[in-house]
């Protein structure tokens, strides 16, 4: 009797080990297949950005670029953003225009990792919107948060100006200055510091180089625009080693 109940036991535990051992292979083959399903196609873009959108609507209010605006494959444009003729946006910048206006005008740069917002309002009672005129260079790491910065005027490298400041026309913010909320800095003036104070009066020279370097900056942007193309530009190397070679084209 006992030998009887022992030799049961052992064929349910068997076959409990088989069954359980034919679910885990049939998970196998399931998870292989389904793995298999979901793999990218061989001819799949490698520089994909991962799906990341440059252009953002929010409600209806839409980014706006110029036709011969650069703006950077992975940069993010959102809500209430217009790029303007000339200007350029390099990569990493993000400029979210959710709460208000962002303008770049005409000729002016925002260069590496820039991010750009605007507040509902400015407690100077100031327009809240972040005005960039033209021929404004803004350097990389900057934050700009609800500010203006009038016509040719150079903001160093992460610079962060602040709800309702204000710079003038033919300035400039030395590199890691901090400009608080309504700081307002004079024509003609350079500023340094944490937060941004007077360090002197620009000379007439320096003022005329200023829309240079954003003029320079625009000349740069122009190569970069045409590698992003529908198609490439590598064709234009390729026809100049075929001409070496004395192969007709």
């Amino acid at each position: 009797m006992a030998t009887s109940i022992a030799a049961r036991i052992s064929r349910k535990a068997a076959a409990s080990t088989f069954s359980a051992h034919r679910h885990v292979i049939t998970s196998r083959n399931f998870a292989t297949e389904a793995a298999k399903a979901i793999s990218p196609s061989s001819d799949r873009v490698k520089w994909d950005y991962r799906g990341q959108r440059k252009i953002i609507p929010l409600g209806q209010w839409v980014p706006k670029v110029a036709v011969d605006a650069y703006v950077a494959p992975n940069v993010v444009l959102a809500g209430q953003v217009t790029v303007g003729d000339g200007a350029s946006v390099w990569n990493g910048c993000v400029l979210r225009g959710d709460l208000n206006k962002i303008t770049v005008g005409f000729c002016s740069n925002v260069q590496e990792r820039c991010v750009i917002h605007a507040a509902w309002s400015s407690p100077t009672g100031l327009p809240a919107e972040t005005s960039i005129e033209r021929f404004v260079t803004i350097g990389a790491y900057s934050l700009l948060r609800s500010c203006t910065i009038e016509p040719e005027c150079i903001i160093g490298q992460h610079s962060i100006l602040m709800e309702g400041s204000l710079v003038e026309t033919h300035s400039i913010l030395e590199a890691g200055s901090v400009v608080p909320p309504g700081r307002r800095i004079p024509t003609g003036e350079l500023w340094a510091g944490n937060p941004a104070r007077f360090v002197r009066a620009l000379t007439h020279e320096e003022t005329l180089e200023i829309p240079k370097l954003a003029v320079a900056i625009n000349d740069l942007s122009k190569e970069h625009f045409s590698e992003f193309l529908p198609y490439s530009t590598i064709y234009l190397e390729v026809e100049k080693f075929k001409k070496s070679l004395g192969i007709t084209i």
